[in-house]
């Protein structure tokens, strides 16, 4: 039944505002029990199978709002565990520590870590706490937009749809069986392979607020936005497809500066935008990544990180070799991502 929980700002699917995430992580558990399960007291996912003996363990985690990150990428081939916060806000070390427990099978545990502060802060400590147990822990910082230097929630760059990537390239890796400097190793040059650049035709409404983050007036968009609602580097007026599937690609292409032709293309929606749209769009970026000669081996289309129900689109342009585009088609098999299974 839908409740209206303000009726001047926000229509929304809830019960309560603040039991928001707790019941939606219960309800994934209950859709995807065959690949995860949910730990509602350490309030964490985790893979059926956890821990794997002899498998380097991949957790990740950040706050909810931008699913199917992280949860809906907890299964085989990809994460042993993800550490859902509440909405746009850092999960809390004790999270981490309990899912880096929960997965260790021996061989070692590596954080995936976007480039937000809490994150960062929260992470550490959790990695720190875990050594303190015996535990091998490697970080892994995602800081993959190329939009702002730093911004309301970062010092640096942020980290966002190059996330999604690099957990199902690392994760591929542990899979296989390498140890964790190398699975480590694959998941740092995922990052440095790829950029992202974001855009924002309108906000969205965090539950417990009740309004929207920011006001975008009708016939403007906000380029370089981040996945919490952040301010981009400017404002503009909407423009055709074209011409915004060139504001995104080419700062992307300047900044990662490609050596090689082959590339993996993903283009974002950020909650709002339909498949439709985002197909179209799809459809102009690998036009201009093929005029700057490069060729599109392999796509990603779809809502993958997204912002709650903002309308507007990400790409991201991961420069492939070898290795990443076996690694990337090696078997998943998790409620957001399955293939070759």
């Amino acid at each position: 039944m839908a409740t209206e929980v303000s009726a001047a700002s926000m229509r929304k699917l809830l019960n309560d505002p603040a039991d928001v995430v707790k019941e939606s992580l219960a309800g994934l558990a209950a859709a995807h029990a065959r690949v995860l399960r949910y730990d509602a007291e350490a309030q964490i996912l985790t893979r059926t199978d956890a821990p794997v003996s002899g498998k380097v363990a991949l957790i990740s985690g950040g706050g909810s709002g931008h699913e199917p990150l992280h949860g809906g990428f907890v299964g085989k081939g990809m994460l042993d565990a993800a550490c859902p916060g509440e909405v746009f806000t850092s999960p809390v070390p004790d999270q981490m520590l309990a899912a880096t427990k929960a997965v260790d099978g021996g061989a070692g545990v590596i954080h995936i870590v976007k480039n937000y502060t809490g994150d960062v802060m929260n992470f550490k400590l959790a990695a720190e706490d875990a050594a303190d147990e015996g535990i091998h822990v490697e970080s892994v910082l995602v800081d993959d937009d190329v939009a702002v230097q730093d911004s309301l929630y970062t010092a640096g760059r942020r980290g966002v749809g190059a996330t999604v990537l690099l957990e199902k390239i690392a994760g591929a890796s542990a899979e296989r069986g390498d140890d964790l400097s190398t699975v480590a190793a694959i998941a740092r040059r995922v990052n440095e392979r790829a950029r992202s650049f974001g855009i924002a035709l309108s906000s969205c409404t965090p539950p417990a607020a009740g309004r929207p983050i920011f006001d975008l007036p009708v016939g403007e968009v906000e380029l370089g936005i981040g996945i919490h609602g952040e301010p981009g580097r400017r404002r503009g007026p909407l423009g055709t497809a074209r011409e915004l599937a060139r504001e995104m690609v080419e700062p992307v292409l300047s900044d990662l500066k490609p050596g090689g032709s082959r590339v993996l293309a993903f283009v974002n929606g950020m909650g709002g935008t339909p498949e439709l749209e985002l197909y179209l769009l799809y459809h102009e970026v690998d036009k201009l990544l093929r005029a700057a000669g490069l060729e599109p081996t392999r796509n990603l289309v779809g809502s993958y990180i997204t912002s709650l129900e903002m309308a507007g689109a990400s790409v991201t342009v991961l420069e492939l070799d070898d290795e990443l585009e076996s690694l990337w088609d090696a078997p998943v098999d998790t409620p957001a991502l399955r293939w070759g299974v």
